[in-house]
């Protein structure tokens, strides 16, 4: 059993690959909740939601997010309807102009908890992994930012979609996470599992958030199973995302190390790209056993071969 911590896109694609190699019932994915957001009244999570798609053969790749074939006019019915200025996000969510096949989720919700709807959404879908939100409970990412008017705690949503984090970060912090508890089964997951494996996912706002839940971090302390990364560093820069904009506000440097350094404290190995391979000795120095590979996901057979070699790294960091 294989326990993977994931944020969105980068986390999806590395699943694709993972899938490839071991069988899907085999995978647990610990999915990064800090990016939800009500638009609506409808619960948007984004990162699940990604995850969901991709492994499902359905993700609009060519945007990164919604169903490939969606359609506006929901979105465009409820933005014209008569509602408050304040109601009228739309512009926050990328993924939120194909809210129609997400609809389940909400419906759910009424119901049930966050963990419960998906389940049911992956089972719609006809997933076999078990997909885990970090926690049932209401958290949100925000990021003190210094704008025009000074400075503000703004949903992570706003900086990333809305500003395209062009404003200076000053700080991040999930709201509500002190808290938080994991979700139910996340804990046993990660006691159990062979491997945990950390997805090329931003170690900010999706790792970190993760790590941010009480008991997770500790848990991957605490397991007897090797726990290994994957950079989503490369070259000195993010693959996607604003990753380079958020590392310096918690002290750590843009680089292949740098995520290390975050991670020392339960990573057992770390798989870097081959153009990082001068930073293994460094990287190594911190306890952290490395392997260099080609780690860009440019197609499923990419991500297979480096899901492949993470699970090889975990063989060796045992």
């Amino acid at each position: 059993m294989i326990a993977v911590l994931a944020g969105g896109v980068g986390a999806a694609r590395f699943l694709r690959g993972l899938v490839r190699v071991v069988p899907p019932s085999d995978v647990t994915v610990i999915g990064n909740t800090g990016d939800d957001i009500d638009i609506y009244g409808v619960h948007v999570s984004p990162d699940l939601d990604i995850v969901t798609f991709m492994l499902a053969g359905v993700l609009d790749e060519q945007r990164q997010f919604g169903i490939t074939g969606d359609t506006h006019t929901l979105m465009d019915e409820l933005q014209d309807a008569d509602t408050p200025i304040e109601s009228r996000r739309v512009d926050l969510i990328p993924g939120v102009a194909d809210v129609l096949p997400t609809l389940p989720l909400p419906l759910a919700l009424w119901a049930n908890t966050l963990h419960d709807a998906t389940a049911r959404i992956c089972a719609r879908f006809g997933l076999d992994i078990a997909l885990l939100p970090m926690t049932d409970d209401l958290v949100f990412t925000t990021v003190r930012v210094r704008g025009p008017e000074g400075e503000a705690d703004v949903h992570f949503q706003e900086y990333w979609v809305r500003h395209r984090a062009g404003l200076p970060a000053l700080g991040v912090t999930l709201e509500g996470g002190t808290d938080a508890r994991p979700a139910p089964g996340l804990l046993d997951a990660i006691a159990s599992a062979e491997a945990v494996i950390v997805a090329p996912s931003n170690p900010v706002v999706s790792i970190g958030t993760i790590l941010s839940v009480p008991g997770i971090r500790d848990a991957l302390r605490a397991t007897r199973a090797p726990v290994v990364g994957v950079s989503p560093i490369v070259g000195g820069a993010v693959v996607r995302g604003m990753a380079d904009k958020l590392l310096p506000v918690v002290g750590a440097d843009v680089s292949a190390r740098g995520v290390a350094a975050l991670y020392r404290d339960f990573l057992n190995g770390f798989v870097i790209d081959v153009v990082d391979g001068d930073a293994r000795d460094e990287i190594e120095r911190l306890g952290i056993v490395v392997e260099t590979t080609q780690t860009m996901m440019h197609t499923p057979e990419d991500a297979a071969a480096l899901a492949k070699a993470t699970l090889a790294l975990a063989e060796r960091a045992r």
